[in-house]
C-alpha cells in the first residue's frame, strides 16, 4: 500500500547527477559559478562496491526479518514481553527502511541529474528492481499488525519500548479499512515496477529528451520554460509556439501515459475501497476530504479577486486589454534588470532566516558549505526543483535549475525550508521523520514569506516595492489559484477516465475549461496551450499531490500573521512544530499557534493576505 507509514516500501525519488558529468560540466551561467552536490556522502559512485554491499546485506536482512516474524506477530503480542518483542521488530523494520532509503534516494538523485544517460538509467532501474524484490519480504509486517486486536495492541504500546511507536503504529492502523489480503498486496506491489513505476520512468526519460526549437537553437524543456520570463517579447512567444508545437508532436505519448496511469489508480482505488477519487491521497496525507473541498470552494470562490484582477492589473501595466498566455509570468516592466548572482542570493536567503532564528540559519547554511545542492541547468536534468531527504542516517538533497531570476531566489528560499524541515524531523527516526502534504510544504511556504518580507522591509524604492510585491503576488496565485486549478484538472480527468480512455483532444478540452476558470479574462489562451498538461510532473509521480502547495501557502499566511503579533517564543515554538515531522495530526501541531483548518474561515483569512497586496498594486497603479 502505497502510503507514507510504509515508507520501507518507497521507490527511488524522482531523479540528479552523476559525479561522472558534474566533473564534465562547467557549472557556470550568469548567476556565476554555481553549486553541484556532493552524493558520496550516500555512495561514492554507482559502480562502488559499498552499493553491492549494501544491497547483499539488504536483501539478507529482508529474509531473516521475514523467517523470524512472519506469522507470530499475533501470538506474540498477548504474552508477558510481547511489548517488548514487536518492539524489536519494529526497530528491525526501520532499520531496514533506512538502509532501503538509502539506497534508493541515490539511485534516485544520481537519475535525476542526468536521467538521459543509459549507464545511469541502467542503475536506476537495477536499483529500483532489487528493492521491490527486497521488500516483498517484508509486506507481511504491516498488514499483521494491522490484524491485531485493538485492545491487544493498546496493551502492548503501555511498553515504553513500543510506545515510542505508538504514532507510526496509530498512524499505520488507519490504512486497515483499505488493506487487501496479503498475496493481492504482494501481486499489486511487485507488478508495480511493471506497472505505475515503469511509467513514471516513461514520462521522465520522455520529457527530459524533448527538444524545442527556439530560433535556431534545440533547447531542452527547462531553458525554453525559462524563457517564458525573459524580457523580450518576441522570445517568450517564440517559446510557448516551440512548447506547443513540440507537445502537439508528442501528445499521443503523454496521453497514453495520462491514461494507463489514471486506470492503474482506478484499478486499485476500487480494490481498496476508495470512494472519491482522491480519497487514498486525502488518507496519505492525513486530512479530512471535507477539509480539502473547503479549501477547494474557498480558493475558486476567490478566484475573481485574486487571479482575475491581478492579471487584469498586469495587462494594464503593458498597455494591454488582455496578455497572450505565453506572457503570463513575463517579467514587470518596472522590475528591476539583471541576474541576481548565486552569492547574492545565497546571502538573501540566509540573512532573512538568520533574522527570524539563528538555529534555522546555521541548518540551511549547511546545504551551501557542505554540498548539499545541486543548482546548474544541465542537459538530461531533472526540471523544476526539489529537496529530498534522502534518510535520517544522512542528510536532504537540493535539487535546482538557477539561472538568476528572482523568481530563482524565492525558488531557493522554498526549497531550504523543506530541507531545514527534513534535518529538524530526522531525529523522529525513518519512520516517524516523514510529514504528511498537509504540513509538507508549510517550511518552504514560509521560508518564501521570510526572504519575501525582508527584502520588501529594506526596500526603499516605491518602484522597487511594486516590483517585489507584484512577484510575491505572481508566486501567491502559482501556488494557491493554479495549484487548485490544477487538483481540478486532475479530478476531472479521473473522474472522467472511469468511462473510458481519454484523447489527447479531450484532455486538452478540460486543461482549458480550469485554465480559462482560474486565469480570467485577462489571460487570451492562444492555440497550442491545450497541450501545456503534458509537462506537469506532479500529475504522473503524485497524482492529486497539488493542493498541498495551497494548503500550506494559506496555512503560513495565517502562521506568519500571527508571528507578526507574538510577543516571544514563536521561533521556538514553530521549530518544535517542524522537529516533530510525523508523529502528530496536523491539526494538533497547529494548536500552539491558535489555527484550525476545519474552520471555515480559516482558507479565507488566508486568501486575503493575497488580496490585500493586490488591493495595494492597485493603490500603486
Amino acid at each position: 500500500m502505497t502510503s507514507r507509514s510504509t515508507s520501507v516500501l518507497r521507490k527511488p525519488v524522482n531523479k540528479p547527477a552523476t559525479r561522472k558529468s558534474a566533473s564534465k560540466q562547467s557549472a557556470k551561467n550568469k548567476a556565476g559559478k554555481l553549486p553541484e552536490w556532493n552524493l558520496a556522502d550516500l555512495y561514492p559512485g554507482i559502480d562502488a562496491p559499498e552499493i553491492s554491499s549494501d544491497l547483499d546485506r539488504m536483501d539478507a536482512q529482508c529474509i531473516a526479518f521475514e523467517t523470524d516474524y512472519k506469522g507470530k506477530l499475533a501470538a506474540q503480542i498477548s504474552s508477558e514481553d510481547g511489548g517488548k518483542w514487536l518492539a524489536e521488530a519494529v526497530r528491525r523494520y526501520e532499520a531496514i527502511d533506512d538502509l532501503a532509503g538509502r539506497l534508493g534516494s541515490y539511485a534516485g538523485l544520481i537519475h535525476a541529474g542526468d536521467s538521459v544517460d543509459a549507464a545511469i538509467t541502467k542503475f536506476y532501474g537495477d536499483v529500483s528492481e532489487r528493492l521491490t524484490a527486497a521488500s516483498v519480504h517484508l509486506l507481511f509486517f504491516t498488514l499483521e499488525l494491522n490484524r491485531i486486536d485493538d485492545a491487544a495492541m493498546d496493551r502492548a504500546m503501555q511498553t515504553p519500548e513500543l510506545g515510542h511507536y505508538r504514532p507510526w503504529i496509530e498512524d499505520l492502523r488507519k490504512d486497515k479499512p483499505y488493506q487487501l489480503e496479503d498475496r493481492v498486496e504482494q501481486l499489486f506491489h511487485e507488478k508495480s515496477q511493471s506497472g505505475y513505476a515503469a511509467w513514471n520512468r516513461l514520462f521522465d526519460q520522455t520529457i527530459s529528451g524533448l527538444r524545442f526549437k527556439v530560433g535556431g537553437s534545440e533547447l531542452a524543456i527547462e531553458p525554453t520554460l525559462n524563457l517564458l520570463q525573459d524580457r523580450a517579447p518576441q522570445k517568450r512567444k517564440a517559446a510557448g509556439q516551440a512548447l506547443a508545437k513540440t507537445f502537439k508532436a508528442n501528445e499521443r505519448t503523454f496521453a497514453l501515459i495520462t491514461n494507463t496511469l489514471a486506470k492503474d489508480k482506478e484499478i486499485s482505488d476500487r480494490w481498496r475501497g476508495f470512494q472519491d477519487v482522491a480519497d487514498s491521497r486525502h488518507l496519505n496525507n492525513r486530512v479530512e476530504r471535507e477539509v480539502v473541498d473547503a479549501l477547494v470552494s474557498s480558493v475558486r470562490a476567490a478566484y475573481p479577486r485574486l487571479s482575475h484582477r491581478y492579471y487584469r492589473l498586469k495587462a494594464g501595466w503593458f498597455k494591454r486589454k488582455k496578455l497572450a498566455h505565453w506572457d503570463r509570468n513575463a517579467p514587470l516592466p518596472f522590475a528591476a534588470t539583471g541576474s541576481i548572482a548565486w552569492p547574492d542570493a545565497r546571502n538573501m536567503v540566509l540573512t532573512a532566516y538568520r533574522g527570524f532564528s539563528p538555529e534555522m540559519a546555521n541548518i540551511a547554511e549547511r546545504f551551501f558549505t557542505d554540498r548539499w545542492i545541486d543548482a546548474p541547468v544541465r542537459p538530461g536534468k531533472a526540471p523544476g526543483a526539489f529537496s529530498h531527504p534522502t534518510t535520517p542516517s544522512a542528510h536532504p538533497y537540493v535539487l535546482m535549475n538557477y539561472q538568476g531570476k528572482p523568481r530563482d531566489v524565492m525558488t531557493l528560499a522554498h526549497e531550504l525550508g523543506h530541507g531545514v524541515h527534513q534535518v529538524l524531523a530526522a531525529k523522529n527516526g525513518a519512520l516517524m521523520a516523514p510529514t504528511p502534504l498537509t504540513l509538507a510544504e508549510t517550511a518552504s511556504v514560509f521560508g518564501e514569506m521570510l526572504t519575501f518580507r525582508r527584502l520588501l522591509g529594506e526596500t526603499k524604492s516605491i518602484k522597487q516595492r511594486q516590483a517585489l510585491l507584484a512577484g510575491k503576488v505572481e508566486d501567491m496565485i502559482n501556488t494557491v489559484v493554479r495549484q487548485i486549478a490544477f487538483y481540478s484538472f486532475e479530478r476531472a480527468v479521473h473522474t472522467e477516465r472511469r468511462n473510458g480512455e481519454l484523447t489527447a483532444e479531450r484532455i486538452g478540452e478540460i486543461w482549458l475549461s480550469v485554465q480559462g476558470e482560474s486565469l480570467g479574462p485577462a489571460i487570451d489562451i492562444r492555440p497550442g496551450y491545450e497541450n501545456f498538461w503534458m509537462y506537469i510532473p506532479h500529475f504522473i509521480h503524485s497524482p492529486f499531490y497539488v493542493y498541498a502547495y495551497a494548503f500550506g501557502d494559506c496555512l503560513v499566511n495565517s502562521l506568519y500573521a500571527v508571528y507578526e503579533n507574538a510577543q516571544s517564543g514563536f521561533a521556538e515554538r514553530y521549530l518544535a512544530m517542524l522537529g516533530a515531522g510525523g508523529t502528530k495530526h496536523y491539526s494538533e501541531l497547529l494548536k500552539p499557534f491558535g489555527l484550525d483548518a476545519k474552520d471555515p474561515k480559516f482558507w479565507d483569512g488566508g486568501l486575503s493576505v493575497i488580496s490585500a497586496m493586490i488591493d495595494e498594486l492597485e493603490g500603486m497603479a
